[in-house]
């Protein structure tokens, strides 16, 4: 590591140390829930160092989150404040369980609100944008978040909740909306209907698509895919949680590669399966303090998130920052992970190679375990431009097995029989 690297280095870890601390002080003893997981680890605000954090204090999970909220319902007791204090709610979309509910106060959505702002200067967005937020509002935060700091920095805000694709269209057309922020499958939707519908997005004045929810803004073929439709908009890619709060902003220099703000979070990557760290160009799970979310924090969070960290920490990128970079984004889910005759598949994997074929319109995969052995079929909806779908069939099943060296049965399902999503895609259904 250079001197530069090391100063810097030693200037951001000073800051998140100094937040850290002041983070805990505030805890203890207003927060039931972490006041008791800290004491029992001796872990207090005169915490020495970051590593010296990581070493003593335990990983908080979602499931304890959970259990915390099932036995003191309807929040549970990780509130800092008294609850009227608390001025937001929201929840999780419970796509692996119990959704879990998140109270939040002025000052810590405040704090959202300034993550959002670093997403936003990162992928370009400016006041004088128009922007269309792509999806119907419900309890999920990262909508709201994400639609009030664009108002905060002064862009025309435009909700897009309760129309179909193409009064979302009209509305991008007519408004002359220049950033549409939605998830990477709805993206691809819509870019479909607009074929559909003879609408020329190329000749729109949209300039940059922000996607979150799913891996697929990282993964280049969705994202070749998705700028294929989108012709002269720049795809950037953004991650978060509503535990957590934004976590990530694409690099502005490198397409596929996140920066985790560490103004705001302090991230490690474990061994799933060991808890300890692992090197930069390993594949671990992603772990999160949030440093400025007082009312509702996380200590140590697993987040479930696959990530593998590029080069050393703290190392300039070329973009001139140097929080922590995540190689390909998202990878995946620990939980999504299937093992199929010995051989680990991701869904993000699938979709790579599902993506390289322009003629497949929407798919879903089959997840099928019989006496502790699992298979996996797929069904693929041929785009209008597909010739031959029986062809299209043989292709894929051969591309698949060049990279997972399995034979995985490929059909074809009749078009538009396949459910398209504005929410976070369900593509893979266990049989």
């Amino acid at each position: 590591m250079s001197e530069s690297d090391q100063r810097d280095t030693a200037e951001i870890e000073a800051g998140q140390l100094a937040k850290l601390r002041s983070l805990l002080t505030a805890l203890v003893p207003a927060n039931a829930f972490y006041t008791r997981k800290l004491a029992a680890a001796g872990v207090t605000a005169e915490i020495a160092s970051l590593g010296e954090f990581c070493a003593r204090t335990p990983f908080t999970t979602k499931q304890e989150i959970v259990d915390d909220q099932l036995s003191h319902p309807p929040y549970g007791t990780n509130l800092t404040f008294p609850q009227n204090r608390y001025t937001r709610f929201n929840q999780t979309s419970s796509t692996t369980g119990n959704p879990l509910h998140w109270l939040d106060t002025e000052d810590s959505w405040s704090w959202m609100l300034d993550c959002w702002s670093i997403v936003y200067e990162a992928a370009g967005v400016r006041p004088e944008d128009r922007v269309l937020f792509a999806f119907s509002f419900g309890p999920f935060l990262g909508f709201w978040t994400a639609f009030e700091a664009a108002e905060r920095l002064g862009c025309l805000c435009i909700p897009g909740g309760g129309m179909s694709s193409e009064a979302r269209l009209n509305t991008i057309t007519n408004n002359e909306v220049t950033v549409v922020c939605c998830t990477p499958t709805y993206a691809i939707r819509l870019g479909e209907v607009a074929t559909e519908q003879g609408v020329d997005l190329g000749s729109s004045k949209v300039r940059r698509v922000i996607v979150a929810g799913e891996p697929g803004g990282s993964i280049p073929a969705t994202r070749s895919r998705l700028e294929s439709l989108w012709p002269g908009a720049r795809v950037f890619d953004h991650h978060g949680m509503t535990e957590t709060g934004p976590v990530s902003f694409e690099c502005p220099a490198q397409p596929g590669v996140l920066h985790v703000i560490e103004s705001a979070y302090l991230p490690e990557v474990i061994n799933p399966a060991t808890g300890g760290p692992v090197g930069s160009g390993e594949t671990g799970e992603l772990v999160l303090t949030n440093l400025g979310r007082l009312g509702s924090p996380l200590l140590r969070y697993r987040t479930g998130d696959l990530v593998r960290r590029r080069n050393s920490l703290h190392t300039q990128c070329i973009c001139g920052r140097r929080d922590m970079a995540l190689e390909g984004g998202i990878l995946g889910r620990v939980d999504d992970m299937v093992i199929v005759r010995g051989v680990n598949v991701f869904p993000g994997a699938i979709e790579e190679i599902i993506r390289s074929f322009p003629e497949i319109a929407e798919y879903r995969v089959e997840v099928q375990t019989t006496a502790a052995l699992t298979e996996l079929r797929i069904q693929v909806e041929p785009s209008s431009s597909c010739a031959n779908a029986s062809e299209l069939c043989d292709k894929l099943q051969t591309a698949l097995q060049s990279v997972f060296h399995l034979r995985i049965p490929i059909s074809s399902a009749q078009p538009g029989s396949l459910p398209r999503f504005e929410m976070k895609a369900k593509r893979w259904i266990k049989t």
